[in-house]
C-alpha cells in the first residue's frame, strides 16, 4: 500500500470537528475560537464581504455602464429532435403546449424553433421565430409552420414619435 492510499483512508471518513469537548481533544478550553474579540462571542456573524474595516472590493470597484439583462426578452430555443421525440403530429404544437408538458420553462416568454434535422412527421409547429433549417425541415416533412407575433416595443420618447408622425 503507497502512500496516498493511506492517506485516502484516513481522510475518506473524517468525522466533525467536535469543538469544546476538553483540552485532550485539541479544540478544549476557547473551542477554536481564539482568545479575545468578536469572533469569540456567542452569536457572531460576519458577512461575506466583510474585510476587517477596509472598504470592500465590492464598493472599490467602480460601477460603469448598462446591463440590458433585466429587459431582455426571454428566448428559449427547442430542437427539432426534441419536437419529433414529443409528439406524433396529430395536434397543433403551442408554446402554450410546450410549457404545459415542462419542454419549454414557464418563465419563456418567447419560443424557437431550431435545428436542421429531418423530419420524418409532419408536425404543424407554432412559434415566435423558427431557424432556416428547421423551417425548410418542417415543410418539407409536408408539416406547417405558423410565426406568432411578439409583443410591441417599448417606445423610449413619445415626444419624438409624435413629432415623425
Amino acid at each position: 500500500m503507497n502512500l496516498t492510499a493511506v492517506n485516502k483512508e484516513i481522510t475518506k471518513n473524517k468525522g466533525k470537528k467536535r469543538v469544546g469537548r476538553g483540552n485532550g481533544s485539541g479544540y478544549g478550553k476557547t473551542a477554536a475560537r481564539g482568545m479575545n474579540g468578536q469572533g469569540s462571542r456567542a452569536g457572531f456573524s460576519l458577512s461575506a464581504g466583510f474585510e476587517g474595516g477596509q472598504m470592500p472590493l465590492v464598493r472599490r470597484v467602480p460601477k460603469r455602464g448598462f446591463n440590458n439583462k433585466r429587459f431582455a426578452d426571454a428566448v428559449q430555443s427547442v430542437t427539432l429532435t426534441t419536437l419529433a421525440a414529443a409528439f406524433d403530429g396529430k395536434e397543433a404544437i403551442t408554446p402554450d403546449l410546450l410549457k404545459q408538458l415542462r419542454i419549454v420553462d414557464r418563465a419563456a416568454e418567447y419560443v424557437k424553433i431550431i435545428g436542421n434535422r429531418e423530419l420524418d412527421k409532419a408536425l404543424t409547429v407554432k412559434a415566435h421565430a423558427f431557424s432556416k433549417g428547421a423551417q425548410a425541415a418542417i415543410e418539407k416533412a409536408g408539416g406547417s409552420v405558423e410565426v406568432l407575433p411578439r409583443k410591441k416595443p417599448v417606445v423610449k420618447n413619445k415626444m419624438k414619435q409624435k413629432k415623425a408622425e
